[in-house]
């Protein structure tokens, strides 16, 4: 594994919260994410794709969302429920979290928007991004006058 640093991070400061997974922390711009909040997520690249896995156990995919914002922004969403507590029901311990999560990852320029795909196996999510070409930016020349 490379642990090499690239020009191109999308976990960047711009969308990743460096406090973000510390307990009881709630980051300004989510309130309304609990401590559940932190998915962990891997990412790898192949010659073909980026390749984005989160580790979501007990969730299934109807609790979870992913999207893309703003063309480029990778928003992997959802909920876990907290189980009620039965009449008949003495709860003597409650560890497991339950809430709210949220991650975004900023896209590198090659990725394909548009052909996302996304699976769920045994609560872990895989999000596959295929890799297009990079647009060069246009370069246009500016007449001088005087």
């Amino acid at each position: 594994m490379s642990l090499i640093p690239n020009f191109f991070d999308p976990f960047s400061k711009d969308i990743w919260d460096p406090l973000e997974g510390f307990p009881f922390y709630r980051s300004a711009g989510n309130r309304d994410v609990s401590g559940f909040a932190s998915a962990r997520i891997d990412w790898k690249e192949t010659p073909e794709a980026h390749v984005f896995k989160a580790d979501l156990p007990g969730l299934n995919k109807e609790e979870v969302k992913v999207e893309v914002e703003d063309g480029r922004v990778l928003k992997i969403s959802g909920e876990r429920s907290s189980e009620k507590e039965d009449r008949d029901e003495k709860w003597h311990r409650v560890e497991r979290t339950s809430g709210k999560f949220l991650r975004r990852l900023r896209l590198p320029e090659n990725a394909k928007t548009g052909d996302i795909k996304a699976a769920m196996e045994n609560g872990v999510l895989t999000v596959t991004v295929p890799k297009g070409e990079v647009n060069q930016p246009e370069v246009k020349a500016i007449e001088i006058s005087g």
